[in-house]
This record gives structure tokens, C-alpha cells and sequence, in this order.
């Protein structure tokens, strides 16, 4: 026999367990349980009920199903509503507010140390000279007392051109073109790109930065020279740095020292930049050869002067704290950003 209040307790229920639903799965497991083909609804079976009671049985149960299918639909729409609603306050742009325009850029580390370094010695009376990138071999070697057996001369440092030319290996051939340009006296810088046929490491590339000084001028010592050196590195660390000077050969000066520096990376223990050693070469330096001031038109029993170099990429590297080269030249947004 149909009970009728059987289905509108079960409708009633179902209305209520709707009302309780938490979220969309709580509610889809109440339409499953009700409305599935398991359901309790499928449980009322109308086919076994006598000709007279199948009409309204099967009405009563269209009209529960019906109703709480609107039910479920109605409260699945809340739901969705509540979920944007949440998602436009998280996601809410204040359109009245000006935009933001272009991201600003920042400086190159490298950039940041150039212009330090130039305006030091601008201060210090020196110019700021520059040169070309593609050198002759005469500007390059030959006007710096590089004679032609020289190791700087072989394929594995330079990269040479078709045309006998060559990629500068240092900014020292500014210097050359400023003596002659220029004449004694004469204190200049010269900043620059240059170019050696190394294999890239961490420590070492192919294309860096260096920047060369020189001071030219009547009773140069090398008492000038450690004072200027001296200058130069308490400026760019803003702190007492440990040195050495020791001696060394290059065709350009006589005497030749190197001013070496203690990693600042790694504080001395060793690192992949000072190679393990606790030292970095950065000051290449000591009093102008004689032959230099000669090829350059200048009289060295009159005038004397001395000449340093360093690299600015690996003075970037000990200010910062920067343990691979090749960071530099990379292009990476996320590293450029830092300065």
C-alpha cells in the first residue's frame, strides 16, 4: 500500500540535510544518497502497488523529485556565488588607482664600480680616457714592450682578425694613444671592455672589464704609486683591505709588482674565485718601462710615471661577494635586480 507521509518525510529531510550541506561534496553525497539510482527515492517501487494507487504514487514521487532537484540546483548556485564572490575580494584591483608604469631599471655591478673609480680619480685630477676595442698589434704589444716571442702574443690570449688587427687584451693601449695624444704631464684612467681566448670558469671569461691608470709627470716614485693604490682600494671597500705586493714581471714596467688582495669572498680559507688560496691577483702595477715612454715620444731621462691595471669585473666580484664570473654577462633579471 503507498504511504504518501513516508515520501514527504523523506522530502523533508532531504530539504534540510540540503540547508546543512558545508560545501559541493557534502551536497552532492546528499544527491546521491536521495536522488541516485541507488537512492531512496529508487527504493519506492510503484510497480508491485494496485492500478488505482500507481497514478498518485508515481505523481507524489515526480513532484519529491522534481522539488528537490531545485533544491539541490538553487544551493549548488549558492555555493558557485559564494566561491566568486571570494575570489573577486582576493583577486579586487583598485581601477581608480594610476598605473604603475615602467619597472624601473638598475645599474650593472660592474657600472656601479666604473663610475665609483672615475669619479675617485676625477678628484684626484686624472681624465677619463677611452680607446678602441679593435686594437693594431702595434698598440697593443708592441708600443707596451710586448716583444713578439712574448707569451700575451700566442692564439691561446688573444683573439686575432683576418686583417692582422686583434680584440684588445687590455685598456693599456689608451694609454699609449693618451701620450701620444697628450704629452706629459699627464694622469689618466681608462676604463674599458677587453677581450682573452680563455675557457670560462667561474673565475675566469672571455670578455670582462678591466681599467688601467697611469701617471706620468717629473720624480715618480714608487711611493706615489702604493699612495694611489692605497687611495683606490680604502675608496672602493670602504674599509682597510689586507694587500701584499710582490715582485712581477711585465714588459711595461720596471720595476713590476703585484698588489694582491685578500679574498674577500671567502675571507682567506679559499674559494673557487681566489682559487683555493685565500688571494686574489687585482693590482697589476709598477713603474713605466723607459722603452714604453720612448715609443710614445717621451724623453724618460726627463719624465717618469707609473701604470697599474685592475679588473673591474673581479673588484665586482670581492664587493659584493660574488663567487662566479660568469653571473656578469648572463642577462638573469634575478641577479641584476640585487644592485
Amino acid at each position: 500500500m503507498f504511504d504518501e507521509q513516508e515520501i514527504e518525510h523523506l522530502q523533508i529531510g532531504t530539504l534540510t540535510r540540503i540547508e546543512a550541506a558545508l560545501d559541493e561534496g557534502a551536497l552532492e553525497q546528499v544527491r546521491v544518497d536521495v536522488l541516485g539510482r541507488k537512492g531512496q527515492l529508487a527504493q519506492f517501487n510503484i510497480g508491485k502497488l494496485p492500478p488505482e494507487e500507481k497514478g498518485k504514487a508515481g505523481k507524489a514521487l515526480n513532484a519529491a523529485k522534481q522539488a528537490l532537484e531545485n533544491a539541490f540546483e538553487t544551493r549548488k548556485r549558492a555555493f558557485a556565488a559564494e566561491a566568486l564572490n571570494t575570489r573577486l575580494k582576493q583577486e579586487w584591483l583598485d581601477l581608480t588607482l594610476p598605473a604603475p608604469g615602467p619597472r624601473p631599471g638598475s645599474l650593472h655591478p660592474v657600472t656601479i664600480i666604473q663610475n665609483e673609480i672615475e669619479d675617485l680619480f676625477t678628484s684626484l685630477g686624472f681624465a677619463v680616457l677611452d680607446g678602441p676595442e679593435v686594437e693594431t698589434e702595434y698598440h697593443n704589444f708592441d708600443a707596451l714592450n710586448i716583444p713578439p716571442e712574448h707569451p700575451a702574443r700566442d692564439m691561446q690570449d688573444t683573439f686575432w682578425l683576418t686583417n692582422g688587427h686583434l680584440l684588445r687584451t687590455h685598456t693599456s693601449p689608451v694609454q699609449v694613444r693618451g701620450m701620444e695624444k697628450l704629452g706629459p704631464p699627464l694622469r689618466m684612467i681608462a676604463p674599458g671592455r677587453v677581450f682573452r681566448n680563455e675557457e670560462v670558469d667561474a673565475s675566469h671569461e672571455h670578455t670582462f672589464y678591466q681599467l688601467e691608470g697611469m701617471m706620468v709627470d717629473r720624480n715618480v716614485s714608487v711611493a706615489h704609486l702604493i699612495y694611489f693604490m692605497k687611495t683606490l682600494l680604502s675608496a672602493i671597500f670602504h674599509r682597510e683591505v689586507l694587500v701584499r705586493l710582490r715582485p712581477g714581471y711585465f714588459p711595461f714596467v720596471e720595476p713590476g709588482f703585484e698588489l694582491d688582495i685578500r679574498c674577500l669572498v671567502c675571507g682567506g680559507p679559499g674559494c673557487p674565485v681566489c682559487k683555493q688560496s685565500g688571494w686574489v691577483e687585482l693590482l697589476p702595477c709598477g713603474l713605466v718601462h723607459p722603452n714604453v715612454l720612448r715609443m710614445s715620444g717621451i724623453d724618460p731621462d726627463q719624465w717618469g710615471g707609473f701604470a697599474f691595471g685592475l679588473g673591474l669585473t673581479r673588484l665586482a666580484m670581492m664587493r659584493y661577494g660574488i663567487d662566479d664570473i660568469r653571473l656578469f654577462a648572463s642577462g638573469d633579471l634575478r641577479f641584476l635586480r640585487q644592485f
